[in-house]
């Protein structure tokens, strides 16, 4: 289940997802720097309760977004990879992906496929 909203005319957006059977909800607070066309990305977790840093950054080319972060896994740093394709007015895909070698391969740990009901 998630809920989603924009702000500042589209340039942010914010949404909430709720795993009952994980016992936890997440949210995203995105927003677009209007001086460098970057989006940036925040998340958040129920179980932690913060705004985590950093953002994942990034945008959009040719209709896939692609953003980036410096993170850590289970104690080991991490370069964190979003990619969101596929995007259509009523659907989209998004996947996580980790590389502990500086980008040479990716391993995605994370799909969602997103449906607008109406």
């Amino acid at each position: 289940m998630s809920a989603r909203r924009s702000f500042f005319d589209g340039a942010g957006s914010f949404d909430e997802m709720r795993c009952p059977s994980r016992g936890f909800s997440g949210s995203t607070v995105r927003i677009l720097n209007p001086s460098t066309g970057l989006w940036s990305i925040y998340w958040m977790h129920s179980s932690r309760g913060v705004l985590e840093l950093p953002p994942v950054v990034g945008r959009f080319t040719g209709g896939v977004g692609t953003f980036y972060a410096d993170d850590t896994d289970e104690g080991r740093p991490v370069r964190c990879r979003f990619l969101w394709s596929a995007v259509t007015a009523d659907s989209c895909r998004w996947e996580q992906a980790f590389s502990t070698d500086g980008e040479r391969t990716w391993e995605t740990n994370w799909v969602m496929e997103f449906r607008r009901t109406r």
